[in-house]
């Protein structure tokens, strides 16, 4: 009997490809189809899917990326759990580029994008007080440190809606917050993993200085931030790895019964 795949990846900005020895699997939701076909291969014994999030050639900017069928394959598949790793830009001076950051809070500061599978007739209010899975947290928290990563065990990031990136004012702004990181990728991927009861964790890579924090700093770009990334993936894929092997077996955090209660009905 084939283990059915339970822990599913997203790849962010120069993470195209994540596993070896791979099927690929069409899927098509209700959202349209996701921006890649699934691969799924094996991880310490474990099937796992994973999903570019901008695409195989980088052809989803970031308030394109199909979030909705994305997240929708991977349920589809019987994912349970979701690891979100993305590139980051640091809004403090402490946070240094090559720094992992596994994040324990979100601040939403996109526009338009399609945020939720529940637009009616029956109401749904899913919590997100805490938008990151804490059992995943825990486990991106042991994983790093065990492997000698420099590693914030939390920290804020402030999503924006992009392509672009930040002026100076706007990221002065979110750097006297006291938020530690800015990304254009994790909202609404995280809520519509809750809004499916499936367990999100982000582990996000420190590429650069944010525009504004280090002073007349050179603005940041796309080039920039993906060398950094490249840099760093071999340590990114080994901590990724690492954590899906200690994933426990059972799901004992709210993740798992998300919909109970959220739904208003006269």
């Amino acid at each position: 009997m084939t283990e059915p795949v339970r822990v599913g990846v997203f790849g962010g900005s120069g993470f195209y490809s994540f596993l070896d020895e791979i099927e690929q699997v069409a899927i098509d939701t209700p959202y349209g189809t996701p921006s890649a076909p699934v691969s799924i291969g094996t991880v310490a014994g474990r099937r796992v899917a994973f999903v570019p999030r901008h695409g195989v050639k980088h052809e989803f900017p970031p308030h394109a990326v199909p979030y909705r069928a994305n997240v929708w394959a991977l349920k589809e598949l019987g994912v349970q759990r979701v690891l979100g790793p993305c590139a980051v830009g640091s809004l403090q001076a402490n946070v240094k580029p090559g720094d992992f950051v596994v994040g324990d809070q979100l601040v939403d500061r996109t526009s338009g994008r399609p945020a939720t599978f529940y637009d009616g007739p029956v109401t749904t209010h899913v919590s997100f007080a805490d938008p990151y899975c804490s059992v995943l947290r825990d486990v991106a928290v042991t994983c790093g440190r065990e492997q000698g990563l420099s590693l914030h065990p939390r920290g804020t990031v402030v999503v924006i809606e992009g392509p672009r990136f930040s002026t100076r004012a706007e990221s002065r702004f979110y750097s006297q917050q006291g938020w530690e990181i800015i990304n254009m990728t994790q909202f609404p991927e995280a809520l519509l993993a809750r809004e499916l009861e499936m367990c999100y964790a982000n582990v996000s890579l420190v590429t650069d200085y944010d525009v504004g924090v280090q002073g007349e700093i050179a603005a940041v770009s796309h080039e920039e931030v993906v060398r950094v990334f490249q840099e760093n993936l071999g340590r990114l894929r080994d901590m990724l790895f690492a954590m899906i092997e200690r994933v426990p077996e059972e799901r004992e955090c709210p993740c798992a019964t998300a919909l109970a209660n959220a739904r208003f009905e006269a």
